[in-house]
């Protein structure tokens, strides 16, 4: 009530407003955007974001690059959740060139993106902890990121940027050593992730900087375009993975967390059960991971095992022609769509039947949601800001491509 009667108030304001610059080199801000600010005193009479900062023209890159080449400018994208991204661009040259990709591998990419969607979740609930004076959840769950981060690294080579997985399925098999840490991370996490849990959920202070802090309606997420954690939090049951399932979605069971008031603190939460569905997703595909190959029979697209090309006079031509980008390429336009860390992470293809697309887009979340700042902080006061962005989690790769 006393943030609506304030709202009333600001267009009859005497006293003289303060300019405040917040970003681009707050911390908060990634040093890459930033808000002006008009304050009266401690409250955000206005905001007007800029961005551009780091903007990398990915889009116009990719269009000159082999479509092999443009799964590395993906996971640039959203960093805290790469696989899904670069998963997400497999499926949609795999949509466009018709390839099937086998049940194995598509059960192989679920538990990925998954693993995937945990660290990108726990990162942007341990840093909302952060933002109201919990260093110490902070702490716990980075160590658990880090166990992520080595089961990428077992399944790809890399932890951050992955360039995990390839047209036509996956790169490599899981190794023995990914399958002891995904079994010993599937015992081990749960009871980590309910203590870093518990020192927030209930947690009075943090209960009362985070409910009511930027909030925002259905009606509205849905008029800006919302989709994700920041929908779902706003009371929209909407999920990529329900309305239009990929890799084999409808085969598991989960259920799409949704809140009511749309604000800081029900964003928490619906990352904090979505967390939790993530791991009951990855138990059910490990559990019944399927036999057979793990990628598709499609060498004009799928890179032979280096012993081939070594040996095999067709391994190296097929070799030869994917990495210079000589492979033949359907005529068409598609667009794919998967659930990122932050919604629906799209990607919309038109090919000439050229060795790069004609023209491609990416439907990036944040650039999307990010609009409805100025909007969510209005009247708020300053220390809510950056709350409120933390719980939005904007990523910066994502938000300026």
């Amino acid at each position: 009530m006393q943030v609506q009667s304030y709202f009333s108030q600001l267009d009859s304001l005497d006293g003289e407003l303060a300019t405040l610059n917040l970003g681009p080199t707050h911390p908060a801000t990634h040093g890459i955007f930033q808000n002006v600010l008009k304050m009266n005193g401690e409250r955000i009479v206005s905001a007007e974001p800029t961005i551009g900062y780091i903007h990398r023209a990915f889009e116009k890159l990719a269009e000159h690059r082999p479509y092999n080449q443009i799964t590395p400018i993906t996971d640039r994208l959203n960093y805290c959740s790469s696989p899904i991204n670069n998963m997400g661009w497999h499926m949609t040259v795999e949509k466009l060139a018709k390839i099937e990709v086998p049940k194995r591998a598509q059960y192989m990419r679920v538990i990925i993106m998954e693993l995937a969607r945990i660290a990108d979740h726990l990162i942007c609930n341990a840093v909302i902890g952060v933002d109201t004076g919990a260093l110490t959840g902070f702490t716990y769950m980075f160590q658990e990121r880090e166990r992520i981060y080595e089961m990428y690294e077992e399944v790809c080579g890399t932890r951050l940027t992955t360039n995990v997985g390839r047209i036509g399925g996956m790169e490599r098999d899981f190794s023995p050593a990914f399958h002891q840490k995904l079994k010993t991370f599937l015992k081990s996490f749960p009871p980590k992730f309910e203590e870093f849990n518990n020192l927030l959920e209930r947690n009075r202070i943090f209960m009362d900087r985070t409910i009511g802090a930027g909030p925002i309606g259905a009606e509205r997420a849905m008029a800006y375009g919302f989709t994700g954690p920041n929908l779902r939090a706003a009371g929209i049951d909407y999920d990529v993975r329900v309305m239009q399932p990929y890799s084999s979605y409808e085969d598991f069971e989960f259920i799409i967390p949704v809140g009511t008031q749309g604000d800081t603190y029900d964003r928490f939460m619906v990352r904090q059960e979505e967390i939790r569905q993530s791991l009951r997703i990855i138990n059910q595909a490990y559990a019944n991971l399927p036999e057979g190959e793990y990628h598709a029979d499609v060498p004009d697209y799928y890179l032979p095992p280096k012993d081939d090309v070594y040996t095999k006079m067709e391994a190296l031509i097929y070799h030869f022609k994917i990495v210079m980008g000589e492979v033949p390429i359907p005529k068409g336009e598609v667009y794919h769509c998967v659930e990122g860390g932050n919604g629906e992470l799209g990607f919309y293809l038109i090919s000439d039947g050229g060795r790069q697309p004609y023209r491609l887009h990416f439907r990036r979340p944040c650039f999307i949601y990010y609009q409805a700042y100025p909007e969510m902080v209005k009247g708020s006061m300053l220390s809510d800001a950056i709350l409120t962005m933390s719980s939005m989690n904007v990523i910066a790769g994502e938000l300026d491509a």
